[in-house]
């Protein structure tokens, strides 16, 4: 009896256990799914992007005569920009700000973009030009209301056009002397919605001595 108890109490054999080797990744299945990262995330967007195009919407906001279409037309080396309104014989300037939008599609080594150039004629050039921003400041927040709209819609469209305002230049009198309380008040109000270019327009017409005192005003 006790040699069967000693026989039992006997420690069982040990067994190796091998460690398990990663089976390699199946040739199909990393040709048909590849590498997915979070990395990658950016260069799907860039070729998405290049293969839709993408919208840049840009306004010009000025007085009238300071070269904003002729910027324009060269910055983006065509004929973009135009006269948005009419002017009549008797009406030499519109009597409110109003908003133009004038697009166009341009390609470059295969990349498309649809520029929208949104001009706001009648800015700055009335005696009184108090609250002349406000038709301007309503214009974009209403355009991020329409895009939010779109985007939270449950049914929302595969494409959403875009209309966002993405960059204003306002162009500045070159006067010589320090901003208008008109340009400080318009950038500081829009500076908060959108990006905004201070441009000096016609710079060429003033020393580089003027133009750096000018930006230093």
């Amino acid at each position: 009896g006790g040699a069967g108890m000693a026989g039992m109490a006997e420690a069982a054999p040990e067994v190796k256990v091998r460690p398990a080797v990663p089976s390699k990744p199946s040739a199909v299945g990393s040709h048909l799914l590849g590498y997915v990262g979070i990395d990658t995330i950016i260069e799907q967007m860039r070729r998405k992007t290049m293969k839709t195009g993408f919208d840049f919407n840009i306004m010009v906001v000025g007085q009238s005569g300071l070269g904003k279409s002729t910027l324009i037309n060269t910055l983006f080396k065509t004929q973009i920009s135009r006269k948005s309104y009419t002017r009549n014989r008797d009406d030499k300037f519109p009597r409110t700000v109003e908003i133009k939008s004038v697009s166009h599609v341009i390609e470059e080594k295969g990349v498309k973009m649809k520029l929208a150039v949104i001009d706001t004629p009648g800015f700055g050039d009335q005696i009184n030009n108090s609250n002349c921003w406000e038709p301007i400041e309503k214009y974009v927040n209403e355009q991020y209301e329409r895009y939010l709209k779109e985007e939270a819609n449950i049914s929302r469209k595969k494409w959403i056009p875009d209309t966002r305002v993405h960059c204003c230049l306002y162009f500045i009198s070159p006067t010589g002397h320090s901003l208008r309380p008109l340009d400080v008040e318009f950038m500081k109000r829009l500076g908060k919605i959108t990006n905004i270019i201070p441009v000096i327009a016609k710079a060429d017409t003033m020393t580089l001595d003027e133009r750096h005192d000018f930006k230093l005003r």
